[in-house]
C-alpha cells in the first residue's frame, strides 16, 4: 500500500485528475460539515452513505460501534445502543455475526480498536495471516457478498465500516482514504452525541489492584517471579499471591493464560 501522505495542493487538486469521479473533496467535507444537523443514528448514517456512494460508487457504509471497555464483552454490545447498521446492510449478516463473534478472533475490528490506520479487509487479512477458525469473519462477509470492507477506528472507541462488492485495494487511493477516516470520524462524533452515554459499556471488566497488574505486566514481559519481586521490590510468596489472584478474576489456567487475558481486556499494555 502506498504512502497516504499527501499536500494541500495535491488533496485540493486530487479529484480533477479523475475523469469517472466526481468533486471527492466536495462531498465528503460537506458531509463533515453538516453532520450536526442529523437528529437520528439513521440519519447520519444515510447521509454517510450518499456521500461515500457519491465519490465511490463501489462503496457503501456498513455501520458504526462504539466498543466495549473490555475486549470481548459483547454482552455490553446492543444494537441501536452501541451498534448501528445501515438499513442496506445485506440481510441475515448481523445475526450470524453476533452469533459467532463472542469469543472468536476478529482481524479488522482487532486492527481497528488496537490501531489508528484505517484497512481494507484485504489487507488486514494480508498482514494477519488468519488461517482455520480465524477465518470466519471473511467467510461469512464472503458469504454476504461482500468481497471486501474499510474499517476507519475512531479514537479507540469507534469504528466506522464500509463494504464492497470489489476488492478495495486499489480503488481507495490514498487521498480518498484521508477523507473516508474524517467524515467517519466527524460521524462517530455525532453518534456518540445522539447515543448518548452507555453505562453497560464497563461490562464485566475484572477489577485488579495496581500491583496485580504490575505483577501480570512483568508475566506478559517473560519474567519469572525472582525477577519480579526484584524489580518491584516484594517477596516472592507476594508476588506468587498476586498472580493467583489475577487468575481467579481474569478466569485464566494459568499465569501466561493471565497475562494474555490482561491484554485482551486492555488491562496492561
Amino acid at each position: 500500500m502506498g504512502s497516504s501522505h499527501m499536500n494541500a495542493a495535491e488533496l485540493s487538486n486530487w479529484p480533477a485528475r479523475r475523469n469517472d469521479a466526481p468533486d471527492v473533496q466536495a462531498e465528503l467535507l460537506e458531509f463533515s460539515r453538516t453532520v450536526s444537523a442529523w437528529q437520528t443514528p439513521s440519519e447520519v448514517l444515510d447521509a454517510l452513505n450518499h456521500a461515500t456512494i457519491s465519490t465511490s460508487p463501489h462503496l457503501s457504509v456498513l455501520g458504526a460501534a462504539r466498543f466495549p471497555l473490555k475486549a470481548t464483552d459483547w454482552g455490553a454490545i446492543r444494537l441501536g445502543k452501541s451498534v448501528f447498521l445501515h438499513k442496506d446492510v445485506p440481510d441475515g449478516w448481523w445475526e450470524e455475526y453476533v452469533t459467532l463473534a463472542p469469543r472468536r478472533f476478529a482481524p479488522a475490528l482487532f486492527l481497528a480498536r488496537s490501531s489508528l490506520v484505517s484497512y481494507t479487509w484485504t489487507e488486514s487479512r494480508r498482514m494477519l495471516e488468519p488461517i482455520g477458525v480465524d477465518l470466519w469473519s471473511y467467510e461469512l462477509a464472503l458469504k454476504h457478498e461482500m468481497r471486501d470492507g474499510f474499517t476507519c477506528p475512531v479514537g479507540g472507541r469507534w469504528v466506522v465500516a464500509f463494504w464492497s462488492k470489489r476488492v478495495l485495494c486499489n480503488i481507495l487511493t490514498p487521498a480518498l482514504r484521508i477523507l473516508l477516516q474524517t467524515a467517519s470520524t466527524f460521524a462517530a462524533q455525532r453518534l456518540e452525541h445522539l447515543a448518548g452515554p452507555d453505562v453497560k459499556r464497563l461490562g464485566s471488566r475484572a477489577r485488579l489492584t495496581p500491583r496485580e497488574l504490575a505483577v501480570l505486566r512483568l508475566v506478559s514481559m517473560g519474567r519469572q517471579a525472582s525477577e519480579i519481586a526484584k524489580a518491584l521490590a516484594l517477596g516472592e510468596e507476594t508476588v506468587r499471591s498476586h498472580i493467583k489472584k489475577s487468575q481467579m478474576k481474569l478466569g485464566a489456567r494459568n499465569r501466561a493464560h493471565a497475562a494474555c487475558e490482561a491484554v485482551r481486556q486492555n488491562l496492561i499494555p
